[in-house]
C-alpha cells in the first residue's frame, strides 16, 4: 500500500511491548507507518493516498475486526446469536442446563446433551430451559437400536416448541428427523419457504452431508401426509428446502468420531455447499461449520480462515465447571495430553462396530470395552464365552454375575424398550449384546457421577483439542479446572482467534517482522477480556 499519514506524535505507539498491547485492541484500526526506518503504528491521524507529499510512508494497514465477523453473519441473524459460536451437545446430560442457560445468556448457541437420557429427565431438562429469552438448542441423536426413543423425543421436542436441534450420529435420514424439520412448514407472502425449526447437522462423511443439503426424501413426506403430519401442499414446499441449511463438518473429536483430518474434511463438505446451492439459488443459504479438533485461538482462526461460517467446540467444555460430568473426571481432563485419547466400541451402536473416542489416561474403560466387543464378535452367546472369559468378565468389568447383570438390563429395557427383551429371547447374540451393553452405557453415567468405585472404568468422551487446550491455557488462571467457565472459554477462543487473524494480516503483508515478532494470544485477565470485548462491539 502506497500513502502517507500525517498526525500527532502522540498516536504513534513504538516500542516491542506498547505494539504488542496494542494489537490486543482487536476494534481498534491501525496503520503502519515508518519512522526514521522504523516500522510502527499508527492510531487515527490522516491518510492520504499516493507516495508523494507530507507525512510519514506507510507500510501497510490492520483493519479492526470484530469477534461476530469471523463467521458468517448471516448465521448469527438466522440463530438469533452474537458470535457464530456453538458449543456442541455432549450425552447424558454433560451439556447440562447449567451450561447453556450460561452461553445462551452471553449470545452464544448451546445444546444440551440430550442423548441417553429418559425422556422425563429431558422433559425436566426443557421446563428449565424454556424460560430463556435468547436461543438454545436441544440434540437429537441418531437411535438405531431403540427407534421409538428418538421417535417420543421428537414428539417431545414438538409439543415444547423447540425450534433447534443439534443432529449427531445420523448415518441416514429418519423419520422422527424429517418430521422434525418440516412440521409446521409454510409459505411467505413472497413465495420464500418458511420452517420454525432448524437442523444443524453434525457430519464426517460426504454422503451423509449430501443427504442433510439435499431436500427430505419424498416417500418419508408421502408417509408423513398419510399420517397426518403434513397436508400435501406441504409436503411440497418440504420437497423444495434442504433437510438442514447447516452442516457441520465434525472432525477428529471426542465422541462419535471418524477421527477425519479437518484439512481434507473441511474443504471437501464445503465444495459439496457450492454445488448445492446452486439448486437452490437465493432461496436458502447453506453454510458449513467446523467442529473436531479446536481447543486454541489457533484453531479456530485456522478454521475461519478456511471459510468456517461458525465454530463447534466440545471436549474443552466438558471440562468447564458448567458441565454435567463429575470434579474429579473434570480434573483427569485438566491433566490430558493430546496423546491420551483412543478409540472404544460405541454403547450405542455396539452390534454395528461404531467407535467413540474417549480418554486414556487413569481409566481402563477402552481397554475392557475392546474385550467386550472382542467376544461379542467371536461367540454367538453368553453361553458360549469360555469359563476362563466369562470369570474376568464377572470379576474385573461387571463385577457382579452375568445372570444379575442381566436380570438389571431386562428391568431397564422393560420400561425403556420391550421390543428389545422380545428380540433378545430369539436372537442369544442380541442378548450378550445388550448385556454388554450395560457396561458401556453405565460407564459413561459412573464418570459424571464420579463413583469411586468405578474410577477405572470411567468412559470419558474427548479428543486431542482436550491436550491442546491444556498445553494453551498451562500457566494461566485458565489452566486450574475451577476457573474454566464455558462462556470465559468461548470468548477467549473467540477474541484469540481474531487476535491471530490480525497477525496474519500483518503477516499477508510482509509487516510481522518489521513489527514482532509478536507471541501468541494468550489467555487474558477475565475481566480484561470483558472491558475489551465491550469496546469492541
Amino acid at each position: 500500500m502506497q500513502g502517507r499519514w500525517q498526525g500527532e506524535s502522540s498516536l504513534l505507539i513504538r516500542g516491542y511491548e506498547a505494539q504488542r498491547a496494542a494489537l490486543e485492541d482487536i476494534a481498534q484500526r491501525y496503520g503502519v507507518v515508518e519512522v526514521e526506518g522504523e516500522a510502527c503504528l499508527a492510531r487515527g491521524g490522516v491518510w492520504q493516498e499516493g507516495a508523494e507529499g507530507r507525512g510519514l510512508p506507510v507500510l501497510g494497514v490492520l483493519p479492526a475486526l470484530s469477534m461476530r465477523d469471523l463467521g458468517d453473519a448471516s448465521f448469527c441473524e438466522a440463530y438469533g446469536v452474537r458470535y457464530p459460536y456453538v458449543a456442541g451437545a455432549m450425552a447424558n446430560g454433560i451439556a447440562s442446563v447449567e451450561m447453556v442457560q450460561s452461553l445462551s445468556q452471553a449470545g452464544l448457541m448451546g445444546y444440551f446433551g440430550a442423548a441417553g437420557l429418559e425422556i422425563s429427565t429431558i422433559e425436566r431438562a426443557l421446563a428449565r430451559l424454556e424460560v430463556l429469552r435468547t436461543p438454545f438448542g436441544m440434540n437429537l441423536i441418531h437411535s438405531p437400536n431403540e427407534p421409538k426413543m428418538e421417535a417420543e423425543t421428537v414428539d417431545l421436542y414438538l409439543s415444547r416448541g423447540v425450534r433447534f436441534v443439534e443432529a449427531s450420529a445420523y448415518m441416514d435420514l429418519t423419520l422422527p428427523l424429517v418430521r422434525f424439520r418440516v412440521e409446521g412448514i409454510s409459505r411467505s407472502a413472497d413465495g420464500r419457504v418458511q420452517t420454525p425449526q432448524r437442523v444443524m447437522a453434525k457430519i464426517s462423511r460426504v454422503e451423509v452431508a449430501r443427504r442433510f443439503f439435499s431436500p427430505p426424501p419424498s416417500a418419508m413426506l408421502e408417509t408423513l401426509v398419510r399420517e397426518g403430519f403434513l397436508r400435501p401442499e406441504q409436503a411440497q414446499m418440504a420437497s423444495e428446502i434442504p433437510m438442514a441449511d447447516e452442516v457441520t463438518a465434525e472432525a477428529d473429536s471426542g465422541g462419535h468420531t471418524d477421527n477425519r483430518p479437518a484439512l481434507s474434511l473441511f474443504p471437501t463438505i464445503c465444495a459439496l455447499r457450492d454445488q448445492m446451492q446452486a439448486h437452490y439459488g437465493d432461496q436458502r443459504i447453506l453454510r458449513v461449520g467446523a467442529a473436531g479438533g479446536i481447543g486454541t485461538p489457533d484453531a479456530a482462526a485456522a478454521m475461519f480462515a478456511m471459510g468456517a461460517a461458525y465454530i463447534v467446540t466440545g471436549s474443552i467444555n466438558q471440562a468447564c465447571v458448567e458441565s454435567g460430568s463429575s470434579e474429579v473426571v473434570r480434573a483427569l481432563l485438566a491433566q490430558a495430553e493430546q496423546a491420551d485419547v483412543i478409540m472404544a466400541p460405541a454403547a450405542d451402536m455396539f452390534e454395528m462396530g461404531v467407535k467413540v473416542q474417549v480418554l486414556k489416561r487413569g481409566t481402563m474403560f477402552a481397554m475392557r470395552a475392546a474385550k467386550l466387543y472382542s467376544l461379542y464378535r467371536d461367540f454367538p452367546s453368553l453361553e458360549a464365552i469360555p469359563a476362563k472369559d466369562r470369570e474376568m468378565l464377572e470379576r474385573q468389568i461387571f463385577q457382579a454375575p452375568l445372570n444379575a447383570i442381566w436380570e438389571q438390563t431386562q428391568a431397564y429395557f422393560a420400561a425403556r424398550d420391550a421390543s428389545q427383551l422380545t428380540r433378545a429371547e430369539q436372537d442369544p447374540k442380541h442378548k450378550m449384546a445388550l448385556v454388554f451393553r450395560w457396561y458401556l452405557g453405565l460407564s459413561s453415567r459412573w464418570a459424571n457421577q464420579g463413583d469411586p468405585a468405578r474410577k477405572l472404568d470411567y468412559q470419558i468422551w474427548t479428543g486431542p483439542a482436550m491436550g491442546a487446550f491444556n498445553a494453551w491455557t498451562e500457566g494461566s488462571a485458565l489452566a486450574q479446572q475451577e476457573h474454566r467457565r464455558v462462556v470465559d472459554v468461548a470468548l477467549q477462543l473467540l477474541y484469540g482467534a481474531a487476535y491471530q487473524t490480525r497477525l496474519q494480516w500483518l503477516r499477508q503483508q510482509g509487516l510481522l517482522g518489521r513489527l514482532g515478532p509478536f507471541p501468541p494470544y494468550r489467555p487474558m485477565d477475565h475481566e480484561t477480556l470483558l472491558r475489551l470485548i465491550a469496546s469492541a462491539s
